[in-house]
């Protein structure tokens, strides 16, 4: 009876995952074929990746995707992190109240917050006469906003994990308490911050949605880019755009996972 229940539970799994993964299968697979025919196959080829990689529409999209991933997930950190200590320092009915108003903006729509943060832009240069013009600035900007509660969400269990005597201690063996944040707190929460700025990286990487509302006119970040081109005729070179993107994020997680998993074993007692 277990075992029938045991190849029950893996025959369900296997369901829902290819129910996950077959179209991204698909995708890969059509990404090396030889014809631009989405259902028929007809060889093995790699010209889509060279075409795409000598594309330069799609190689200044992306190289927008990464240099803005990375300022806003490196901002989001610094930010989110100082946040997360603030809120684990307050008291229980602030802490909770903080923390609900923190994670609205992730269950929020999307869309909401897309044009919300258009709106608040135009707002802003309108009436109070600010600089601010849809492209790059806007877009670091709301991907840092919408990336700071995930970077919360990371720090706060490896803050609530830490000994809280720990800071006090190092302050008693001569430590100042820019020391001891620096030298006792931080490399605690490390694991939390890093699990925090890849989660905000790899959620820039990603977003099409709020980017679509305050990216502009002039300035386009690669789902935006491929989101145009879908328009017109999809092209074999957004499959194999695709497949670099899908395997780019993986390995982001894997490398993410695998820095736990190793900062964990290394904390298990011998």
């Amino acid at each position: 009876m277990r075992r029938r229940n045991s190849l029950l539970g893996r025959g369900y799994l296997g369901l829902v995952m290819a129910f996950l993964y077959a179209p991204i299968a698909v995708l890969i697979v059509f990404s090396f074929n030889s014809s631009k025919s989405r259902a028929l196959w007809t060889g093995f080829t790699l010209d889509w990746y060279k075409k795409m990689f000598t594309n330069e529409l799609i190689l200044s999209s992306l190289a927008n995707t990464l240099i803005i991933a990375v300022i806003s997930a490196v901002f989001a950190t610094i930010i989110g992190t100082l946040a997360a200590i603030g809120i684990n320092a307050m008291n229980r009915w602030v802490k909770s109240l903080v923390l609900n108003i923190t994670y609205m903006p992730i269950i929020n729509p999307e869309i909401v917050t897309g044009v919300s943060l258009m709106l608040l832009f135009v707002f802003a240069r309108d009436r109070f006469g600010l600089p601010i013009e849809m492209g790059f600035l806007t877009l670091v900007l709301a991907h840092i906003t919408f990336s700071i509660p995930y970077v919360i969400l990371n720090v706060l269990p490896k803050l609530r994990q830490m000994d809280k005597n720990i800071y006090n201690a190092a302050l008693d063996l001569g430590c100042n308490p820019s020391m001891a944040f620096t030298k006792v707190v931080i490399p605690e929460i490390m694991p939390g911050i890093i699990s925090g700025f890849l989660m905000a990286f790899t959620f820039s990487l990603d977003d099409f949605i709020i980017s679509y509302f305050v990216s502009g006119t002039t300035f386009s970040t690669l789902p935006i880019t491929i989101y145009a081109m879908t328009r017109k005729k999809v092209s074999p070179e957004i499959n194999a755009l695709s497949t670099v993107v899908f395997i780019v994020v993986m390995l982001i997680l894997i490398a993410s996972n695998y820095v736990d998993a190793k900062r964990d074993a290394e904390k298990k007692p011998y």
